[in-house]
Parts: C-alpha cells; structure tokens; sequence
C-alpha cells in the first residue's frame, strides 16, 4: 500500500497526501516514496501542488520506532533532508495544507513547503527538546528564515505547541480557515496560482530561495538572470501582447 499518493487533477493542480496511519508518521519508507514524488513532479511540474495529511493528523514527525544511536539518527536525518528538500525545489507553488497536528518533521515539511493553510484547531510545533534532541528536518534553518531567529528559539527551545491564531499572527501560516474548509481553500488557492505563468513561477521561487542563501548582491544577480529567462517564456510573449492589446492573458505555462 502507498504510503503518498498523488493525484493530478484537471485544474491544473496535484494534491500529495500522506496515508500513513494513524499518525502519518514520516518513517523512512514515507520519506522515501515522498522524495520520488517530489522528483516527479519536478520532472513534470503541475501548475501547483498542495500537501495534505489525515483530517485529524497533517503529519505527526519521524517515526520514533527508527530511533537509535547516532547512526540511525543520520539515516534518518538524510531521508528528511532528500525529501523536504526535494518538495522544497518543486518549480511550482507548493501550498501545505494543515489540518490538526504539524509537529516535529510534521512541521517542517510545511516549512519546506511555499505557502501554508491551516485550520483553526491545527497546531505546529517543534517538540523534539522534550526527548533531549533537536529539529533534524529542516527546523532549526528554514523556521528562522520564516519567522525569525528569537521566535524561532522560542518554538525549539521550549518544544511548545503553537495555536493557528498565534502562527498566523507570527507569519508561520499564511491563512487560517475552519478546519473542514483547509483542503478547499488550499486547493481554490492553488488552483488560482495554476492560471498563471508558472514558467514565470519557477524561476522567481527559485531566485528567492537562493537569493535568501547568500549576500544580497549574489541574489540581485541571480535576479537579473531569472527577469531575462523570463522573457524568453510563452508567458512573457503572451502577457506583454495581451497588456498591449488591453486584453486578459490566458497563459500556457511555457
């Protein structure tokens, strides 16, 4: 049985879940079938992408059965590290849609994610402090560039659980909804994004992603670069001819 299923829909929109019960735990053998569906739709990009767990659960974090020693902890480690970072390079908006709990790497594959949609009674968190260890997946890199490095500590340091109210108002969620509604909205929101040029949508996620790297200087660069690449898109053609024309784009993604 598949342990992340994706379904590539007619809007234009591919929807990741997670079926791993009961606590969609991201054992090695999920993270592992979650890196090869990141590879996919890199290599066949959608026009967005939503990542979804259980009603209950958006993803409980590692499996705790897989701890060990040192050595299993880098296994471990390497398997989050090529999947978050392969949902990460998708070049496409990719939007986590949280439903109940986002903890431990749980959370940070909604870190590694675009954007974020939470339900009211959803809660994130970096808990690993209270088994006298520390985020492995991403948390203590991609949560400070979100949120910032005080809060951030404040989250890792004391493990606590943080409300959807509380991570809309700190910036790390981006909408919060009723918890039935978070796969809609999630959806309708990706499926907005997947009208647009998503040519265009690769190439300024990417020059934010790698600008945020390294000195700005660097990144104005890579920027310049991206702006020219873009042009050379359908969807440049396209935007460019309808504006002077005064009429709407329909874009093709190319």
């Amino acid at each position: 049985m598949a342990l992340v299923e994706v379904d590539r829909r007619d809007d234009g929109v591919a929807v990741v879940r997670l079926d791993n019960p009961p606590a969609n735990a991201l054992s090695t053998a999920l993270l592992a079938e979650l890196a090869e569906a990141a590879r996919s739709l890199t290599a066949e990009p959608p026009g967005a992408v939503v990542v979804v767990g259980s009603e209950r659960i958006f993803a409980a974090g590692a499996d705790i059965g897989e701890f060990g020693g040192p050595d299993e902890a880098r296994k471990v480690a390497a398997h989050f590290r090529a999947a978050l970072d392969g949902i990460a390079a998708i070049p496409r908006a990719v939007i986590a849609a949280i439903t109940g709990y986002a903890l431990g790497g749980g959370c940070e594959l909604a870190l590694a994610c675009d954007l974020r949609v939470a339900g009211d009674t959803a809660k994130l968190g970096q808990p690993e402090v209270v088994l006298g260890v520390i985020p492995g997946g991403g948390g203590t890199q991609r949560l400070p560039r979100l949120i910032g490095p005080a809060r951030a500590k404040d989250m890792i340091l004391s493990g606590r659980q943080v409300a959807a109210d509380e991570a809309l108002r700190i910036g790390l969620v981006d909408r919060v909804v009723p918890a039935a509604q978070v796969l809609d909205e999630a959806r309708s929101w990706a499926a907005e994004l997947a009208r647009g040029p998503v040519a265009g949508h690769g190439l300024a996620k990417n020059a934010i992603d790698r600008g945020l790297d390294g000195p700005m200087a660097d990144g104005l660069d890579l920027e310049i670069d991206s702006f020219v690449q873009a042009f050379a898109t359908e969807d440049a053609r396209t935007g460019v001819e309808a504006f002077r024309a005064k009429t709407k784009p329909t874009f093709r993604g190319r």
